[in-house]
Order: structure tokens, then C-alpha cells, then sequence
């Protein structure tokens, strides 16, 4: 009994420090063909979720946002008018997404859903971008996750999903490797080029000849081998 009461008091722990959240958290500035999952936890004793709205940031502008179909729900996509057009390789951009809204579906207390979205371009111009999100469930409470984290101050109780731009990390991560690449070089070049013309020709000749006399070696054996089983076939074969 005592255990059950237990389980039940981290169970509900949990459930109260859950919020909704994106997944990956940060990825690289620039980056185009993100997956990214808006996870929404149902932290209410006995109502489902109900809708879900996720308001994307237009002061930093992504091109190209793609809601998956998520089974039971229907996604309405909302456009803004850029104030300033965006030129990408494959055009002009006039218009990006600025909501998406999730409705239909029912998500029960205790269990998560995660909604995917495929973003097409991220801005480089920017360290992170917020992601205000309102989560309404099937008895009318409605929880605003749209608060940021101050410095010095604890963290809010209904925080907004954030996601953190960093760099691609691929000059340094690529010049890293460069420089221990040819670090290490030397050293191998330096051991294979001090063998001299004459040492390396004597060394080729001597192996060619060791080989060629256990070839030789190997078609004496193999001959004899052949000519005594020839030798001990004859022998045992009836005669009439």
C-alpha cells in the first residue's frame, strides 16, 4: 500500500514538472530539412487535450514549414505577409507560417503526443527561436506555454519552447581534423622515404626470389604427391 501511495506521488511529480517541449532542442543556423516535434504532455486529472496552437516567430522568418498528418488530428496552417521579402535560391518569399493549430483529436491525462513539422529553412541572422504554444483541454482549461527563462530569475512555471541556434561547427570541426590529420603525417611519410632506392630494390629482389623458389618447391611436391597417388591407384586396381 505504502508503495502504491509512493508511485503515486512521483507519477504526479512527474506529471506537474512536464511541459511542452521541442525535440531537437538546437541545431545549427542555416540549417534546411529540419524535423522538428512539438511534445505536449496532458498534465489534467481527467480531461484530454484538445487543441493545440504553436505560434512560429516572423521576426526571424522560416521558409517553408510542413505539418505531418498526425493520426486523429487536423493541422490548419496560418500565413503572415513578410513585411520585408525574403530571396532564397528558389525565389522570392512574400508569405511564411506564423501558426499552426492542432484540433480533433483527444490526448488522455497521463500520456504524450508529439506533433512533427518539417522546416524548410532556418534563419542564421538569430540564436534562438521561440515557439509560443496554448494547449486547451476538454473542460475549458487553457495553459499558455509562453513565458521565457530571465537571467537570475527561476525558471517560469509555463515556459515556451525554444529553439537554440548554433553554429554549423563545420569549419572548425573540419579544421580540427585537418590539423590532426597532418599532424600525423609526417611521420609516415618520413618513415616510408627513408628506405634507399638500393635497400628497397635488394629487399624486392630477395622476396622474388624466395617466392620463386617456394613455387618451384611447391610443384616438386605437388608432382611427387600426384605421381605416388597415381602409383597407389594402379596398385590397388583389380586385374581380370
Amino acid at each position: 500500500m505504502l508503495a502504491a501511495a509512493t508511485l503515486f506521488v512521483f507519477t504526479s511529480a512527474g506529471l506537474a514538472s512536464a511541459h511542452v517541449t521541442i525535440g531537437p532542442n538546437a541545431t545549427a543556423k542555416g540549417g534546411s530539412d529540419v524535423e522538428l516535434t512539438f511534445r505536449v504532455p496532458d498534465e489534467e486529472e481527467a480531461a484530454n487535450t484538445t487543441k493545440l496552437e504553436v505560434v512560429f516567430p516572423t521576426d526571424h522568418p522560416i521558409t517553408g514549414v510542413l505539418p505531418e498528418p498526425t493520426p486523429g488530428w487536423t493541422v490548419a496552417v496560418t500565413n503572415t505577409t513578410l513585411p520585408k521579402p525574403i530571396t532564397t535560391d528558389d525565389g522570392t518569399v512574400t508569405q511564411v507560417v506564423s501558426e499552426l493549430t492542432w484540433t480533433g483529436g483527444a490526448l488522455p491525462p497521463g500520456q504524450y503526443q508529439g506533433f512533427h513539422v518539417m522546416l524548410g529553412k532556418l534563419p542564421d541572422d538569430t540564436n534562438q527561436l521561440v515557439f509560443k504554444a496554448v494547449q486547451t483541454y476538454s473542460d475549458g482549461d487553457v495553459v499558455r506555454w509562453i513565458d521565457l527563462a530571465q537571467p537570475g530569475q527561476p525558471a517560469p512555471d509555463h515556459p515556451a519552447p525554444v529553439l537554440v541556434l548554433t553554429g554549423s561547427g563545420s569549419g572548425s570541426g573540419s579544421g580540427s581534423q585537418a590539423s590532426n590529420t597532418s599532424a600525423g603525417t609526417p611521420s609516415v611519410t618520413a618513415s616510408a622515404s627513408t628506405a634507399s632506392p638500393s635497400s628497397s630494390d635488394t629487399t624486392a629482389r630477395t622476396l622474388a626470389g624466395v617466392g620463386i623458389g617456394a613455387g618451384v618447391a611447391g610443384l616438386t611436391v605437388g608432382a611427387l604427391g600426384w605421381s605416388r597417388a597415381r602409383r597407389k591407384s594402379s596398385g590397388s586396381t583389380p586385374t581380370d
